[in-house]
């Protein structure tokens, strides 16, 4: 049995791909599932009572209010985030409905004179360096998302455009499509390359674009509007520590892209779902270049399966994508309500048993 490894080094190695003391793993929890956890556990931190390896790290928040009454006059102020984005409470915590502030905008002018928000002020990201560095003497990774509002710049610019319009606009305006995108990679290259200085292990950054049968979008559409702007956004980072590990996340199918991915630089593929995608063939013919980050199925296995399947699952997959290293194993989603707290301490339980 391999020595016993402290969390950064078991996930470095694995991301690595070589073989660590034990599969690292992550999971993340909705606000109901965090609720259960603090319930079950008296604890408030799932992250620390599960021995998880990572923990992330952001930006500061705004200090900067700013009005957008008039492109969201029916949205009330408290509703709209820091990019203008309206988010309309649902039936549920994790869900609401988008408005979309930039949804009637006709010209490229109307872009550039929009109040984006004041991410790269200094103020915003001055303290990464004591954060990251607090963070790797307690013996954890470090991870940064450059994902501006959860989605890299396709989810941000199809929340400020409307995901309809802004499809529409890659065929028929191009021209003001590249506009907005360009504003939105920018902000996410200046985040790249501070989350690289102050040095994180990990940048975070992704964008759906698969379904569960096939791409969002024609390969070729990706290519030419997402492709050249995610490259930029990690030779930021690459080009201040070639060593950084790149993380891009997809639900969905999305398997005519991952050789474009490979080629430029992502070295972690995240979540791997299951019910889409065959993580064992995937590892089979990507392994060589790429690390997966997830692999078990929140659609099945974690809702419906019971604990023993759960525990088979990740035996599973740590018996294959994990051989050699080049797993973090992880539900494919966020725990949704409908995951049973045994089913939950079954997946910690199983990465504990089934060791390399």
């Amino acid at each position: 049995m391999a020595k016993e490894m402290i969390p950064r080094e078991r996930i470095l190695t694995a991301l690595k791909r070589k073989t660590p003391d034990k599969c690292p793993k992550h999971v993340y929890f909705t606000p109901s599932t965090l609720k259960l956890f603090k319930e079950k556990t008296g604890k408030d931190s799932p992250e620390d009572y599960f021995d998880m390896e990572t923990r992330l790290i952001g930006f500061e928040e705004t200090k900067k209010k700013q009005d957008f009454s008039k492109y969201l006059p029916e949205v009330p102020a408290e509703f709209i985030d820091e990019w203008g984005v309206g988010h309309i409470p649902g039936s549920m915590p994790i869900y609401s409905k988008s408005a979309h502030p930039m949804g009637s905008f006709k010209t490229i002018d109307e872009i550039n004179s929009y109040p984006f928000p004041d991410i790269m002020a200094s103020y915003r990201h001055a303290n990464l360096e004591e954060k990251v560095n607090s963070l790797k003497n307690k013996g954890l990774a470090v991870a940064g998302t450059v994902t501006p509002q959860g989605g890299a710049f396709f989810e941000c610019a199809w929340e400020l455009r409307g995901l309809d319009k802004l499809l529409m606009d890659f065929m028929l305006n191009p021209e003001f499509a590249e506009t907005l995108l360009d504003r939105i990679t920018a902000i996410s290259i200046t985040m790249a390359e501070r989350y690289a200085q102050a040095g994180v292990d990990i940048i975070l950054t992704g964008d759906d674009v698969g379904s569960q049968k096939g791409m969002l979008m024609n390969p070729e559409t990706w290519r030419r509007f997402l492709k050249t702007r995610l490259s930029k956004i990690i030779r930021a980072a690459t080009r201040v520590n070639r060593k950084i590990h790149i993380f891009f996340h997809s639900d969905g199918k999305i398997d005519p892209i991952i050789p474009d991915l490979i080629d430029i630089g992502v070295t972690i593929l995240n979540p791997v779902q299951p019910e889409c995608m065959d993580s064992v063939e995937l590892k089979r013919k990507y392994g060589k270049y790429l690390s997966f980050w997830g692999t078990i199925g929140t659609q099945s296995t974690m809702p419906f399966g019971s604990p023993e399947e759960v525990k088979r699952m990740v035996r599973e997959r740590i018996e294959t994508v994990g051989k050699g290293g080049g797993l973090v194993i992880a539900p494919s989603q966020m725990l949704e309500p409908d995951v049973p707290w045994e089913n939950i301490t079954a997946f910690f339980e199983a990465v504990e048993e089934y060791r390399y």
